[in-house]
């Protein structure tokens, strides 16, 4: 038994981002493949305090990936770069979505109580930040590629005072180049390749950079990527219990049918009013087209699944922004607004829902037709989600020259999400079935007003956010500073619309018809109004951090630190909202250069004390719910080392280790933390989705062959294991995600103006498990557990140029 295939929907590339990509194409370059000419480390510059600032000095602990290093590690998206970053991981909800790029919730150091990433869940745990405009939602990080960026930036660790309520447990800040007066600049890459036990792919990146005026330039980048696929939806039937009907999915069986394509731009235009002002606005889109599934099912086979209805995502967004950046006196003074919007139309194959809800519940028996007779109980997902989200911060910073020093704002920030998930069955009956003249409201029939329709969620969910925030440093000594910062919030988070089944909904809490509150819709074509509320929040964030530089090369530093997240709506009758969670922080960290700058070692070990998480899981009808699951805590620790043994070879490794546990038993009973019987999760029990131990380690060796410069460079990644679920009932059922380590490989040349390359990533192929789900409540769908791998081994050839 099992599911299906690819959607068949065309995918258009609109003629002005092909012209572009053109363009760059035959007038552009590739970045140039730094070489350190000083007999030193590279400086790396950070933002993470929101001034500009050498990492040697941030006194947290960052993880940055320079445009440099994403480039000669080959690390085209979010999920490649999550490998690098110690203290990241992602989970990747299956529940309603195909696994696939798009739908990653970020967790950092351990803070993370499930995988579940329902829009009707809670608010992540971490902020995810596209230059200064928040890009974080419900269903998942925004699949943004990493060509023509400057950095991306980790910063581990509560970031509540400068970044809110969707940074609690961290923040990750994607940094784009910025357009530069000084002169032309033009780049492009090419590069093909091939997938083990999969197809080819390519990827096609330009950017021109214009001055237009000696205060005004623009900068245009375009990419075109598609992704080969290597999942095979191999041939299958399944046969219903209840009915004993039997489908084949010989339509939609396909070999490598998890494809992605990707199209996007992005436009920034700056604009230089005089010495202290400057104006920079920024357009960016992208077009995501995903095919299939991205799991698969070790029932069926290695990279195999058996799935029955086409499957795909359709996502589109776009972000529009504007900075501008000014000076009064020693006064910095700075506005960003941002608006986003995602589009997302896809559907899902949801056929182990309908086969073991039959098999252990004779599901099947009470589906038919207007006739009466039975039909094929299969379900699938029609789902069309929209996103909007604005904001706009208002923010201040006195001189950093001065003893004491000021960083001071005011935030505003709107999300909304249109949800429309439509739970189908073809053929089904449109009115109760009549038993002797009676309705038998056993059976069940479609929602009224949608053809095929059993369940429906139709709502409209809204998360505001409001703050006043500032850290205040003194230098006590000139090699002594205490900073101090506070931030003021409030939060409002509201649900309202339709969702539940067509039939008698008294026969379950879960929602429907029969539980409307309003006849009348109270938003978009629901048949009625079940869902109406709202919850608000205030309270503040503190941070205190005290750094004392040894000397020029050596620091220590010490930080108190909190966060939190939002509360919210729970859908399901008899559970109440879910108040909000914070965390407590408390971190020793070091920066220090030795040997001239030739050796960099950082690193930092920290407590933390998770209070009131937050955890959804699937309950009834296998709808999320959300209850407040008690306390965690986590002891920790993170490294990064940089070394310089010989001008042309460097050598690199970072890593965390994460003891991330429950402080209490978890009772499964809402509002109870002394558990009358056996507890779901006792107390010791490890958090999911984080491993223990997670580690990198890179060696680049730089030289040069009859006058052309050359390298060679290996990195490996080890993570351990880690679990999908809190609970100890479904991690039996679900499995753990087995210890993994990865190699990757590149040598090329690059001379004058161009250079070429060819890589191999996942060289031994492993098949590293990054996630395991179910489709359903893991004690009705848990029997096909899917496996969320990485890519096999892919073997590329990259040509890139500059002029």
């Amino acid at each position: 038994m099992k599911r299906m295939g690819s959607g068949d929907t065309t995918f258009v590339r609109p003629a002005l981002l092909s012209a572009l990509l053109a363009t760059t194409m035959f007038t552009g370059v590739s970045a140039a493949f730094a070489q350190d000419t000083n007999g030193e480390l590279e400086t790396v510059v950070v933002t993470a305090e929101k001034r500009t600032e050498n990492l040697q000095n941030v006194p947290m602990n960052v993880t940055a990936i320079t445009s440099e290093k994403l480039e000669q590690l080959h690390l085209t998206d979010f999920t490649e770069f999550a490998l690098y970053m110690p203290s990241v991981e992602f989970a990747v909800s299956g529940q309603g979505s195909n696994g696939g790029p798009g739908f990653s919730n970020v967790t950092m150091r351990g803070i993370a109580s499930d995988q579940n990433g329902n829009h009707s869940g809670p608010l992540p745990p971490v902020g995810v930040y596209l230059d200064e405009q928040p890009i974080t939602t419900i269903n998942g990080t925004l699949d943004v590629p990493t060509y023509d960026l400057e950095r991306v930036e980790a910063l581990s660790g509560p970031q509540g005072t400068l970044y809110g309520a969707s940074s609690e447990a961290g923040t990750i800040r994607i940094i784009t180049n910025k357009p530069d007066t000084s002169g032309f600049a033009a780049s492009y890459s090419v590069d093909g390749n091939s997938v083990d036990h999969g197809g080819l792919g390519y990827t096609a990146d330009g950017m021109v950079n214009i001055p237009l005026s000696d205060n005004v330039a623009i900068r245009i980048v375009a990419w075109d990527e598609h992704d080969a696929g290597y999942i095979n939806n191999v041939y299958g039937t399944m046969t219903f219990p209840s009915s004993g009907i039997t489908i084949n999915n010989a339509a939609t069986a396909k070999k490598d049918y998890n494809t992605v394509d990707k199209l996007g731009g992005r436009v920034a235009l700056k604009i230089d009013l005089d010495n202290n002002w400057t104006i920079t606005p920024v357009l960016m889109g992208q077009r995501e087209d995903t095919n299939g599934f991205f799991g698969y099912n070790p029932l069926i086979g290695d990279l195999d699944v058996t799935h029955f209805m086409p499957e795909y995502v359709r996502d589109d967004w776009y972000s529009a922004a504007l900075t501008i950046q000014g000076k009064i006196g020693n006064v910095d003074l700075l506005y960003s607004g941002g608006y986003m919007s995602r589009t997302i139309d896809s559907q899902a194959d949801y056929a182990d829902y309908s086969f073991w809800y039959d098999t252990l519940y004779s599901y099947g028996k009470y589906i038919t037709n207007n006739s009466g007779a039975l039909i094929d109980p299969q379900q699938y997902i029609d789902g069309k989600d929209h996103f909007t989200k604005q904001n706009h911060e208002f923010r201040i910073e006195t001189s950093k020259d001065s003893s004491l020093r000021l960083t001071a704002g005011a935030y505003y920030g709107d999300e909304t999400h249109a949800i429309l998930q439509d739970y189908k069955v073809n053929g089904l009956r449109t009115s109760p079935l009549l038993v002797g003249g009676v309705p038998d409201y056993s059976y069940f029939f479609t929602v009224p007003g949608w053809t095929n329709t059993l369940w429906l969620t139709d709502q409209f969910r809204e998360d505001q956010d409001y703050a006043v925030f500032g850290e205040l440093a003194y230098d006590i000594l000139p090699n002594l500073t205490l900073t101090g910062g506070i931030r003021f919030f409030e939060d409002n988070n509201s649900l309202k619309g339709f969702f539940g089944l067509g039939r008698n909904a008294m026969l379950t809490s879960a929602g429907g018809p029969g539980l409307c509150f309003s006849q009348t819709p109270i938003y978009n074509n629901g048949p009625c109004t079940d869902l109406d509320a709202d919850v608000k929040d205030h309270g503040e964030t503190h941070k205190i951090n005290l750094t004392w530089h040894i000397d020029d090369d050596r620091m220590v530093y010490a930080t108190y630190s909190t966060g939190f997240r939002p509360g919210g709506v729970n859908r399901v009758t008899g559970f109440p909202p879910y108040a909000p969670d914070t965390l407590t922080n408390y971190e020793l960290g070091w920066k220090t250069s030795w040997d001239d700058n030739r050796l960099r070692v950082n690193g930092a070990v920290y407590w933390e004390n998770w209070n009131n998480f937050q955890f959804p899981f699937l309950g009834p009808n296998s709808v999320t719910v959300i209850v407040d699951g008690g306390q965690a805590t986590v002891k920790g620790s993170e490294f990064d080392v940089s070394w310089l043994p010989i001008d042309s070879l460097t050598l690199t490794a970072s890593g965390a280790y994460n003891d991330a546990q429950l402080s209490q038993d978890y009772c499964g009973v809402v509002g109870t933390t002394s558990c009358p019987g056996t507890a779901e999760a006792p107390k010791g029990t490890q958090l999911p989705i984080t491993p223990k131990w997670k580690i990198n380690a890179t060696a680049r060796y730089d030289f040069t062959v009859a006058g052309i410069k050359a390298h060679v460079e290996g990195s490996a990644v080890h993570e351990s294991g880690e679990w999908p679920d809190l609970r100890i009932e479904q991690r039996s059922i679900l499995g753990e995600s087995q210890p993994f380590s990865t190699f990757d490989f590149n040598t090329g040349i690059d001379e004058d103006n161009w250079a070429l390359e060819l890589y191999i990533q996942n060289l031994t192929d492993e098949r590293a498990q990054l996630g395991r789900f179910a489709e359903c409540t893991p004690q009705t769908c848990g029997v096909d557990t899917y496996i969320l791998p990485s890519q096999p081994r892919t073997i590329g050839l990259r040509f890139s140029q500059k002029f």
